[in-house]
């Protein structure tokens, strides 16, 4: 990656998911619910914010709901990501 986050990196999986494992590496210890449930929620408003910004109408409802869907996905990779550094962490 030769710049920093855009717009449209956002709206990918790859973008959107590294956001979410900063944002909530960063910021769990201070909310009191699940990290799986926080995680989905933070990866729900990257995805609204980045769709807002590329266009979308804020009127339409499948923005949501695709939103909120890909935010499961996003949270998923986010998720993984921090798997793989925790083990890592650990191994070396």
């Amino acid at each position: 990656m030769d710049n920093l986050f855009t717009v449209e990196a956002l709206a990918t999986l790859a973008g959107a998911s590294y956001l979410v494992y900063l944002i909530v590496a960063y910021t769990k210890s201070y909310v009191k619910i699940p990290t799986d449930i926080y995680a989905v929620g933070v990866g729900f408003v990257v995805l609204l914010a980045a769709q807002f910004a590329l266009g979308a109408s804020p009127g339409d409802w499948v923005v949501y709901f695709l939103s909120l869907a890909n935010g499961f996905l996003v949270a998923a990779s986010a998720g993984k990501a921090n798997d793989k550094a925790v083990d890592t962490a650990k191994k070396g």
